[in-house]
């Protein structure tokens, strides 16, 4: 597959319309059919349901789509990296998520770094750890924040110098808000909301020990604001990491976990990973700042 093919490919599917793609394009419109029929050929798939004004995907081409625009992303990450001159340190740095107030760390350390270097410009993608490790592993970003667990075959890491805490938010109408922290006992058939990674961990079975039969898991977020909605309008309480949610003056609050459970930070990154200058330069400033914690 060529990259200009993919860019042709891109445009139908973005304007519905192959007529109104060659325009865009600024090539005929029988050569660009020409070329998609030569994709698909090539692939051996339909990208296509022709209609009489209008095309739309098929489930093949949704997949590429998708494929289409992280490869084009990808090019262009490495274009700019590659045609950095020599004698100056610039670049973009891009770093992957989740939500919590250790990414102080990150942006505290991304600032130092600018005040030397004013041409590096920073990217934040947020996602839970899966998301995260998806697009450590597409190359599509540098450097990922992920929780306690490393999988190092995969990665190298450096702890940061933050821990979060495990709790509850709850609404401040709910019996537990009268309680300093929330036992296993509290919680038992009660209904849970938790993210997607919480789900795939064994932080819940662990900590609710014996009693984890009586674990009642009602429903997942992604986004722990997302999740606060979901407590506001009395859906459940949400499993998550203090001061994510601020709430004061809020209808919520937050109580933590008993037996006490912490979640351990690390920045993290691929095995023989190849850095711009730029996310090198971020590396070390990260290494130096977060060495007299370890």
């Amino acid at each position: 597959m060529e990259l200009r093919v993919l860019r042709y490919f891109l445009t139908i599917a973005r304007e519905g319309n192959i007529t109104n793609a060659a325009n865009v394009l600024h090539i005929t419109q029988p050569t660009l059919s020409r070329q998609i029929r030569d994709l698909e050929d090539e692939l051996g798939q339909k990208l296509f349901v022709r209609n009489s004004h209008s095309v739309s995907l098929t489930n093949e081409g949704m997949l590429l789509r998708k494929r289409a625009e992280e490869i084009l992303e990808l090019v262009q990450k490495t274009e700019q990296e590659v045609s950095q001159p020599d004698y100056m340190l610039s670049g973009d740095v891009y770093i992957g998520a989740g939500e919590t107030v250790g990414v102080h760390f990150l942006t505290r350390t991304a600032r130092e770094l600018r005040e030397r270097y004013p041409d590096i410009h920073f990217h934040i993608v947020s996602g839970d750890g899966v998301e995260v490790c998806e697009l450590l592993d597409k190359g599509l970003i540098d450097f990922g924040l992920l929780f306690d667990h490393v999988d190092q075959k995969k990665y190298n890491s450096v702890a940061l110098p933050y821990q979060d805490t495990w709790g509850v938010l709850m609404r401040r109408d709910s019996p537990l808000a009268e309680r300093e922290s929330v036992r296993p006992e509290d919680l038992a058939h009660q209904p849970l909301l938790v993210s997607r990674q919480v789900l795939k961990s064994p932080l819940l079975p662990e900590w609710f020990g014996e009693d984890r039969s009586a674990m009642n898991v009602i429903g997942t977020y992604t986004l722990a604001f997302n999740g606060s909605l979901m407590v506001e309008d009395g859906m459940g309480y949400a499993l998550c990491l203090d001061r994510i949610i601020n709430v004061d003056g809020s209808a919520l609050c937050f109580r933590p976990l008993e037996p006490k459970r912490e979640a351990g930070m690390h920045i993290v990154w691929k095995k023989y990973q190849i850095f711009s200058r730029a996310a090198e330069k971020y590396l070390e400033k990260i290494e130096a700042i977060a060495a007299p914690h370890a």
